[in-house]
């Protein structure tokens, strides 16, 4: 296997630039609604449920089938893979356009989300070509094709006030199939694919692909991207919505600050990956967890007035975050889910490198439900409580119980592999000071 070797295989740099192109492209179409969404919205008079709903279809899609996608990767290679998957959501994002009813527009958005698949072809061909020492830049680099959620943010509201929401549609269709030809033609088969064929050996059974999903450990980590990824897709497609609604801006200048949160959030997944390979994925995530736990905190406190009896007489003042402190915070926020994107995707091929594209299938999927369930989420808590910054509550509860698992986990793990820790002292700062501190149990 090429992991096996210190250097990247013949047709590394292609495979590698070559396909995160063709992720951003692919990642542009995925998220094509949060833009194109906001005038649906207001032409069919839609909910903030139903416009959930809306949004978070392609992410359904995109999030189903990266399970048989990673696999058939595996199977197939991931030149044809990709080819096809991205022709196929090219031809339903232009079938889109001919969508009128909610009903159509549901049905258009299943086919839309196929998009979202390339990322569980791209992980698994990309990872092929390169040492495990340096997957976790590679993966990175890859996985910053996150970004074109901020192109569509940047250039989708100027398009729809030229040409309509079903220009917009057209343009990003006919820009994802020529991406697909380039793609196909500009790079070759894994180096795995090329010698298996070479030596005539089959690949192994779906099932065999599988066998790892009986580890809780996969799960745990689908947990984290189910957060990291699954959070960044949602506030990717809500925030447009949310600038909106909460700060009274237009369409474009909504994007512009919703890009604000995209592009860090994508772009510095590369870093994520260095600093993955550089100090260890587990640290990576808990700066993730730790920030993203503040940042989430103070997100989610609702804009307040308050009366306060005061010496003199009441005393009223109001506590609210203006636009541009949630636009710092919702910054940092972005950067740390970038991070923690690429470390997720660390663990994978270092303790299933035989099962890259099953595994990291299951874990993006389970991610990209998060980008489904979240906005509907978001839209059920935003009808159901009025608060606006509903949202930021439940992702707050979300990271808080993904850090706790994997805080216990990793404990578990420790004393398992260092018995003697169990009966460390809890407080071993007081021995010799006269107490006796219990041990733990």
């Amino acid at each position: 296997m090429v992991a096996a070797s210190e250097k990247p295989a013949p047709g590394a740099f292609a495979a590698l630039w070559v396909s995160t192109i063709s992720f951003t492209a692919c990642f542009a179409v995925w998220t094509i609604f949060a833009i194109i969404g906001i005038q649906i919205k207001k032409d069919l008079h839609l909910n903030d449920a139903e416009f959930g709903l809306l949004v978070g279809t392609p992410i359904l899609t995109g999030s189903l089938v990266r399970l048989f996608l990673g696999v058939w990767t595996d199977q197939f290679g991931g030149r044809v893979v990709n080819l096809v998957v991205m022709l196929a959501a090219a031809a339903s994002t232009w079938l889109l356009s001919y969508a009128h009813t909610y009903p159509q527009f549901l049905l258009a958005a299943l086919g839309v989300g196929i998009s979202g698949g390339s990322f569980a072809v791209g992980i698994a061909y990309v990872s092929r070509f390169y040492p495990k020492n340096r997957q976790g830049t590679v993966l990175g680099i890859f996985g910053a094709g996150n970004i074109g959620s901020a192109f569509t943010k940047i250039v989708a509201p100027v398009v729809m006030v030229a040409l309509g929401w079903t220009g917009v549609a057209q343009v990003w269709a006919a820009g994802l199939c020529v991406m697909a030809l380039f793609f196909f033609f500009t790079t070759r088969d894994d180096p795995d694919l090329v010698a298996r064929r070479s030596a005539g050996v089959r690949p192994a059974p779906m099932l065999a692909q599988f066998a790892p999903l009986k580890n809780l450990q996969v799960w745990r980590f689908a947990l984290y991207y189910f957060f990291v990824f699954g959070g960044f897709v949602s506030l990717a497609l809500w925030l447009p919505h949310y600038l909106v609604g909460v700060y009274g801006l237009d369409v474009r200048t909504a994007g512009l600050f919703a890009a604000a949160y995209s592009i860090p959030a994508s772009l510095f997944r590369a870093v994520g990956g260095w600093l993955s390979d550089k100090i260890g994925a587990r640290k990576v995530m808990y700066m993730t967890f730790g920030v993203a736990l503040i940042c989430t905190f103070l997100l989610a406190y609702p804009s307040a007035s308050y009366i306060v009896d005061g010496v003199k007489g009441p005393i009223t003042f109001r506590i609210a975050t203006s636009l541009v402190p949630f636009t710092v915070i919702i910054f940092v926020l972005g950067f740390f889910m970038s991070l923690g994107k690429a470390a997720v995707y660390k663990h994978i091929p270092v303790y299933y490198p035989d099962r890259i594209g099953a595994v990291g299938g299951v874990v993006g999927m389970v991610g990209g439900l998060g980008g489904f369930l979240l906005p509907i989420a978001f839209g059920f808590l935003n009808d159901i409580t009025g608060i606006w910054t509903s949202c930021f509550m439940l992702l707050f509860l979300l990271v808080g119980t993904a850090l706790l698992w994997m805080h216990f986990a990793i404990r578990r793990m420790e004393q398992a592999r260092f018995p003697g820790m169990s009966s460390l002292p809890e407080l071993p700062e007081l021995v010799g000071m006269g107490q006796a501190p219990a041990t733990k149990s």
